[in-house]
């Protein structure tokens, strides 16, 4: 629900957090108990991330929420 991808269907699998990245940043969708149809669950979109965390003037970088897809592919 929402967001840039909001009304359209993408595999999941059982996550509870989404992140989808579009344009160079990262989108997050988060997993509800609500059900669409027979095998479809909803997510809510949280918001978008820039993947190397905060920029200077925006917010704390130190501080930033991490971004799961983007740490992993740091590794």
């Amino acid at each position: 629900m929402g967001g840039p991808r909001g009304g359209s269907t993408q595999d999941a699998g059982d996550q509870a957090l989404m992140e989808i990245e579009i344009d160079g940043m990262i989108h997050r969708y988060v997993k509800t108990t609500q059900q669409h149809g027979d095998d479809g669950v909803v997510y809510n979109y949280d918001g978008m991330v820039a993947p190397g965390g905060g920029e200077p003037g925006v917010e704390e970088p130190a501080a930033r929420v991490a971004s799961p897809k983007a740490d992993a592919e740091e590794q």
